[in-house]
């Protein structure tokens, strides 16, 4: 081999190889610190349109398990509170056998005929009752989330011309209003089944998504102890090339 000093191709070489080790052990940082295989479009382009669409799907159906949590509470409240519409009708009913006992006296079936028509008020009163501004209760659909049709329950209709006299209407109200909380339940038993299904179908995108973006620890760790040691040995190899066009001055002594 040729002894020269303008060129010395030895430490060009190891210099190269010292470059690309160090940007090596650089990325291996990055994504160790960072705990993304992604840190720039550069190291994965595709993977990085791939896991963009993955992430917003993913936060999408997020909001969708929101929609469906406000949808169901909006569901519990309008059954609470026609619970408390059959119990106010319970008691009417009661208060409607009462009514025609003929041991009672006039002022006695007055009281049962007053107590009647405060319930009928409440009635009225519940069915006006909102949920974050919106009508609970009412002919009109209410919306549809994720499928399931929020259906309208027309209180007003259901206890609408209830008399105490002969009970008249009651048991047709109490029927009513059955019918009404077992659409609620039915609801809100879909939403659950649509909950569950979101969120099985969130974690899937998510862990498909974390295949693409997230670093694997142990296997970067692996990398970077490889490269620093590549860059400790070119570093070294490097000194050592320079140090190569010594032997020319030697022989000009």
């Amino acid at each position: 081999m040729s002894v020269v000093i303008n060129s010395n191709y030895a430490a060009t070489l190891a210099s190269n190889n010292l470059a690309t080790s160090s940007a090596n052990l650089q990325k291996s940082l990055n994504r160790l610190s960072s705990g993304s295989k992604i840190v720039s479009p550069a190291d994965d382009a595709g993977g990085l349109a791939v896991s963009m669409k993955l992430s917003a799907a993913a936060k999408s159906l997020g909001a969708q398990k929101n929609n469906i949590g406000n949808a169901v509470s909006f569901l519990q409240t309008q059954d609470g509170a026609m619970k408390s519409v059959a119990s106010a009708l319970d008691r009417m009913a009661e208060l409607a056998v009462m009514y025609t006992d003929v041991t009672k006296s006039t002022s006695d079936t007055a009281n049962y005929a007053t107590e009647f028509t405060a319930l009928s008020t409440e009635l009225g009163q519940i069915a006006n009752q909102q949920f974050n501004g919106k009508a609970l209760f009412g002919a009109a659909t209410i919306g549809t989330v994720n499928g399931v049709v929020l259906a309208g329950a027309d209180l007003s209709t259901a206890t609408s011309g209830l008399l105490i006299t002969a009970g008249t209407g009651i048991d047709t109200a109490i029927q009513s209003v059955a019918t009404l909380r077992a659409s609620n339940g039915a609801a809100q038993s879909r939403l659950g089944f649509e909950s569950d299904l979101v969120t099985t179908n969130k974690a899937n995108l998510e862990a498909a998504n974390s295949r693409i973006i997230d670093v694997d620890v142990a296997e970067e760790s692996t990398q970077l102890a490889r490269w620093n040691t590549l860059v400790q040995a070119g570093t070294s190899m490097l000194s050592q090339a320079n140090s190569s066009a010594q032997t020319a001055l030697k022989l000009l002594q």
